[in-house]
């Protein structure tokens, strides 16, 4: 810092007193600026101090040896350990001093020293992405008004699956145990996933959904380890409500003579049905499962204690599909006066999906012609289009089958 400039010399006649006493507060400025700057500095020592140390453990935590990761086996009374690293066999092994040894439980995953194998730390229990993605975290905007035709079949599965989650101190009362899993039977197009994502929405329970081709994996035990890491989501998320679509993926009868990839799909629904009715309750766990092949169903899968309660969905009769066209038309902007009545009539087989379809097609038509609005004649002309295209569909599956 450059040196204050000395003040002017005094004048003839100038007052000395005034002189000091200038010159005194240019001093006291400059100690004042000094002190400002030495604080500071002595701040940015700090500082930097700071940022060397952090950036030391850093560097530490990065030279610091990989861990393996492994498992225990068992628990010695010595308080040593049998662990199962991923490199290979089982090595009795000690803990280190830090490791919260009451947490080590047989089963848990546990980081292991390199050299010594000694074990550095307990994992928490991981799950395989797959499964971990399974869970719906928003919940779906199907609602039971949404769904037209299946008043019967919604009346079910609140009783098994809603009922038994929400109002459990009546099945306590009346001294019975609720179902413990609801299988959906019935063509493609009725309603099965809509049905459960109804259930979702009314229920406050955690949802976890998989398709059961999901559980077929290429490699021996895979397969059955998802399935178990599946339900030991559903239980540490409990209430939950596990749906599994297309379970004939994975449910098909088992049979003497089979490949290899089909005896890795009968350990996996071996291992779905003890998870179903094994030794452990599922206590607040509840399975639905879909399918359009139940004739394909594995006998065991199908008994009381599994899916104690089998709903046929059926295909909509004609008034419900005459209510299946008010629910999907309610958000069209319709010209007239619609007979869905008639148009129900004119759909003799068509499922829930045909009529959506339908509707859609309407309004495709009044879009095609730039208008705003939808008549009854889009509609007739949707019936004409999506009736006439299913049955090509069919006399075409028909002529290759």
């Amino acid at each position: 810092m450059a040196d204050t400039e000395s003040p002017p010399a005094p004048a003839e006649g100038f007052d000395r007193v005034n002189f000091l006493e200038l010159r005194n507060s240019q001093l006291t400025e400059a100690i004042k600026r000094v002190e400002s700057e030495r604080h500071y500095m002595e701040a940015e020592i700090l500082r930097l101090q700071r940022e060397v140390k952090r950036l030391k453990t850093e560097l530490d935590r990065l030279r610091y040896p990989p861990l393996i990761v492994g498992s225990v086996r068992d628990i010695l009374t010595d308080g040593r350990v049998v662990v199962k690293s991923s490199t290979g066999p089982d090595f009795v092994v000690n803990s280190a001093e830090t490791v919260d040894h009451e947490k080590i439980t047989i089963g848990s995953r546990v980081a292991l020293n390199k050299q010594t194998l000694a074990v550095m730390g307990v994992l928490p229990a991981s799950l395989d992405p797959l499964v971990a993605a399974s869970e719906v975290v928003e919940k779906p905007d199907t609602t039971y008004t949404d769904i037209g035709g299946l008043s019967d079949q919604i009346r079910d599965i609140r009783e098994a699956v809603e009922y038994p989650l929400l109002r459990s101190e009546l099945y306590k009362k009346v001294g019975v145990d609720p179902p413990k899993g609801v299988l959906l039977v019935g063509p493609p197009g009725t309603g099965k996933t809509m049905i459960a994502k109804a259930v979702a929405h009314h229920t406050h329970a955690t949802f976890v959904r998989l398709v059961g081709s999901e559980l077929v994996q290429k490699y021996i035990g895979e397969g059955a380890r998802l399935v178990r890491e599946l339900f030991q989501l559903a239980k540490e998320k409990a209430p939950t409500i596990i749906f599994i679509d297309e379970v004939d993926s994975i449910g098909a009868k088992r049979l003497e003579v089979a490949t290899s990839g089909d005896r890795e799909v009968q350990r996996t629904l071996m291992q779905l049905l003890a998870e179903m009715d094994g030794f452990e309750p599922l206590a607040n766990v509840k399975i639905i499962a879909a399918t359009n092949r139940p004739d394909i169903l594995d006998e065991a899968l199908l008994r009381p204690g599994r899916f104690d309660r089998i709903i046929e969905i059926p295909v909509p009769t004609y008034t419900g599909r005459a209510e299946i066209f008010k629910i999907h038309s309610q958000g069209m902007a319709i010209r007239e006066v619609v007979d869905f009545e008639s148009l129900a009539s004119r759909c003799e087989g068509a499922t829930g999906a045909d009529i959506k379809a339908i509707c859609t097609e309407a309004g495709m038509w009044a879009i095609r012609e730039e208008r705003e609005t939808v008549t009854s004649a889009d509609f007739e002309r949707a019936i004409d289009k999506v009736v006439g295209d299913e049955e090509m569909r069919k006399e075409s599956v028909t002529m290759f089958a």
